[in-house]
């Protein structure tokens, strides 16, 4: 497979960076009138990091147009409630600090010409997948995160891989292949990570999992039947060596597991447009560039970026 593969492709989770930009990096202003920048500053040098580490041809800011889609709310109404702002039931909770930042990285791409693609309806998670779907088999695909949920898309035979920033950044990241799930989850694939994830929930995401459930029983659940749809089939079909609270577990669980898959796995078809990927050789918008870098003094960091992407 890899003598086919022609280019890298890296995919920013990039709400998952500027959060953790925001709580990581120092605010150091010393006037707090004057703007906030850390998660600017801090999303542009993970930026610069991560194009001199890796070497992609080809990069995205993958954006969240909609980061609770109804899809998913309609089918489990829980699902990230508890991050909703007090009294909304659309807008997430984030930082004014944080908050007033996300336009001007926005501008920061767009000047640089890196590409920002989002879809209407789906969240950065959903163009994620998409764009793996869209170019595995013909390029390495490197996904950055700090959320488990997107192991799914783990493909060892299509060189797709998770760097996964929660725990030592995109300096000292974990790189998620199948060898990693083995170890960490004792799941063999990305789908029988998700698999697994279905069984377990996720708190943090407001998803209940199956009561009794937890991710050890999940995990050699998956492994023994192979999938959850297979094992399904062996509650249903009234397999013998699924018994006493496991089997009433399971099947109490019936309703949730029939919507809950929807909920965590990742759109591969989302409506995201076709654009040129590959790493920019110039800035695209020096006079944008020149006024968010003076107004917000993050000169520095647009120069990182510059000298990882070897522009002059």
């Amino acid at each position: 497979m890899s003598e086919s593969l022609h280019g890298r492709l890296m995919l920013l989770d990039s709400a998952s960076l500027y959060f953790r930009a925001f709580f990581g990096v120092p605010d150091q202003r010393d006037d707090l009138s004057e703007p906030p920048t850390n998660a600017i500053r801090g999303f542009l040098d993970m930026i610069a990091s991560l194009i001199t580490t890796h070497q992609p041809t080809h990069l995205v800011a993958c954006w969240d147009n909609d980061w609770r889609p109804q899809f998913r709310v309609d089918a489990i109404p829980t699902y990230k409630a508890h991050r909703l702002l007090d009294g909304s039931l659309e807008e997430e909770q984030t930082p004014d600090d944080l908050a007033v930042q996300v336009p001007v990285i926005r501008d920061a791409l767009a000047a640089l010409g890196i590409a920002r693609l989002g879809a209407d309806g789906y969240e950065a998670d959903d163009v994620i997948g998409t764009l793996t779907a869209r170019h595995k088999g013909s390029m390495a695909v490197d996904v950055v995160t700090g959320d488990r949920d997107l192991f799914q898309l783990v493909d060892d035979a299509a060189a797709v891989r998770v760097i996964y920033t929660a725990r030592g950044g995109v300096r000292d990241p974990d790189l998620v292949d199948e060898a990693f799930l083995r170890t960490k989850y004792a799941v063999a694939s990305g789908p029988a990570y998700a698999d697994m994830a279905v069984l377990r929930g996720d708190t943090s995401d407001g998803l209940p999992g199956v009561a009794g459930i937890g991710e050890k029983t999940a995990a050699k659940l998956i492994e023994k039947y192979g999938s959850l749809v297979a094992l399904r089939a062996a509650v249903d079909g009234g397999d013998p060596e699924i018994k006493g609270a496991q089997r009433a577990r399971l099947e109490a669980g019936a309703a949730y597991l029939d919507v809950a898959p929807m909920v965590v796995r990742v759109a591969p078809d989302a409506p995201v447009a076709e654009q040129d990927l590959t790493l920019p050789t110039e800035v695209a918008d020096p006079v944008l560039m020149s006024r968010v870098a003076s107004q917000f003094g993050v000169t520095s960091s647009f120069n990182r970026v510059l000298s990882a992407l070897r522009i002059e």
